[in-house]
């Protein structure tokens, strides 16, 4: 079922093509933020057909109308790759992973929002997102604080909803409240028949797996057919409190995920 040698191959067509990505973005970069945005957008797009992914997207992302903050559900590292060919957003992640080799790298340079998730450094880390947002910045932010097993949606932490609160006033537009859009993200077939419960594991990264095997073998598997959902956008100040913007952003992600996974 899981080829190394396939999973070897693809990996090296990664490496091999990220390599010849970083210059022309590192020039574009300094100079012009908006494309730098597209072409990160545009990599990862040729990264999910090195790697032999469908990308499957219903309904649309929210863009053209100042920052949004996207709350995904989150079962694998691939969902980077997946939402990245499909976003002109930044993700936030746990601050661990600058640390990892060459992963690390590539999430500082794309301007990664890295965060701690240790007591007492909530506040800080709210007003580093916060500034994001306020510079127009769209961001991905995965709400259940960790990652599961592919079949379920994890509670998320209304705590780390607490940057959708109040007003965002992007360089050049007008104070407004932050936009949030659901988002559900589900790896539904392998060589085009349904991906089983007891094979989506082999996709999902969690507990404690290791990096380098787990990739490997995510890698090594045939093409791989992942949905996206982007649900109707929503405020803070619709609900009413961040507890209550949680519950519908599970919700709302949970149905999508149960939605996709059946294949409706």
């Amino acid at each position: 079922m899981i080829s190394p040698l396939l999973g070897g191959l693809r990996f090296s067509a990664f490496v091999v093509w990220t390599l010849l990505a970083l210059v022309p973005f590192l020039v574009i970069r300094p100079i012009r933020r908006d494309l730098a945005a597209s072409y990160v957008r545009g990599y990862w797009k040729v990264v999910t057909r090195l790697i032999g992914y469908t990308v499957i997207s219903r309904g649309a992302p929210l863009e053209g109308q100042g920052p949004v903050l996207f709350i995904p559900n989150h079962s694998s590292y691939l969902d980077i790759i997946v939402l990245g060919s499909l976003l002109k957003a930044f993700f936030v992640a746990k601050a661990e992973v600058s640390g990892w080799p060459g992963f690390g790298f590539l999430a500082r340079i794309s301007r990664t929002v890295f965060i701690e998730r240790r007591p007492g450094a909530t506040a800080r880390e709210r007003d580093n997102v916060r500034t994001r947002l306020d510079a127009g910045d769209s961001l991905v932010l995965f709400a259940e604080g960790t990652s599961n097993d592919g079949n379920r949606v994890l509670p998320f932490k209304s705590s780390f909803l607490a940057v959708a609160e109040g007003e965002v006033t992007p360089p050049g537009g007008q104070p407004r409240p932050v936009m949030v859009q659901p988002v559900s993200i589900a790896y539904t077939r392998l060589d085009g028949f349904p991906m089983s419960r007891a094979l989506r594991p082999f996709v999902a990264w969690y507990g404690d797996m290791t990096l380098a095997p787990h990739l490997i073998g995510a890698l090594g598997l045939g093409r791989i057919t992942v949905e996206v959902e982007f649900h109707a956008p929503v405020t803070l100040a619709e609900l009413g409190s961040r507890k209550e913007l949680a519950i519908h952003c599970h919700k709302t992600v949970a149905h999508g995920v149960t939605r996709l996974l059946a294949g409706r």
